[in-house]
């Protein structure tokens, strides 16, 4: 039975306002956010804590395997830094937030990330890696680059993605 539900990954470099943004869209459409990040922690998909990093060190084959049977029927909005490991069939629109890199690096600094992760991600975004591993691993009309440098960048972003999700639930009748 095909979903009547899309599901969205809101994915970029940390502190591009994904959480935010993921708030906001189920605030206004009612499909509900998945943290990646929690879902790792509270469903323990995941090989430990990397100390250096102050992260879990996730296990992609348990993430995928506690995920199926909710994406199977949609109306999700996953909310993590990466994208390239959820199965086509289960992505509807790919979201790649960017930010400007001097506010990237005052929002991670304010984290207080380890210098060695704060540089790393102020590479990939400055590189777009994210950008390109979405590009590589999802047809190229479902992922949507949106920049997210001011607070009001927000609302503009989630009433993009509505008036998507809108023509999206129109095609599949």
């Amino acid at each position: 039975m095909p979903r009547t539900r899309p599901n969205i990954i809101i994915t970029g470099t940390p502190g591009v306002g994904k959480t935010s943004h993921c708030d906001a869209l189920a605030a206004n459409t009612g499909l509900k956010p998945l943290s990646i990040n929690q879902i790792v922690k509270d469903r323990g998909c995941h090989d430990g804590w990397d100390e250096e990093y102050k992260s879990w060190i996730v296990d992609e084959d348990k993430l995928l395997d506690s995920l199926e049977d909710e994406l199977h029927y949609g109306g999700y909005i996953i909310d993590w830094h990466a994208c390239d490991l959820f199965p086509k069939g289960w992505i509807d629109l790919v979201v790649v937030l960017r930010t400007d890199s001097t506010k990237l690096y005052d929002r991670l600094k304010a984290r207080n990330y380890p210098e060695r992760k704060l540089q790393e991600n102020l590479d990939s975004e400055i590189m777009e890696v994210l950008l390109d591993e979405a590009r590589e691993s999802y047809d190229e009309d479902i992922v949507v680059e949106l920049h997210s440098d001011e607070a009001d960048d927000i609302e503009g972003n989630v009433a993009r993605i509505d008036t998507w999700i809108k023509k999206w639930k129109e095609d599949q009748v």
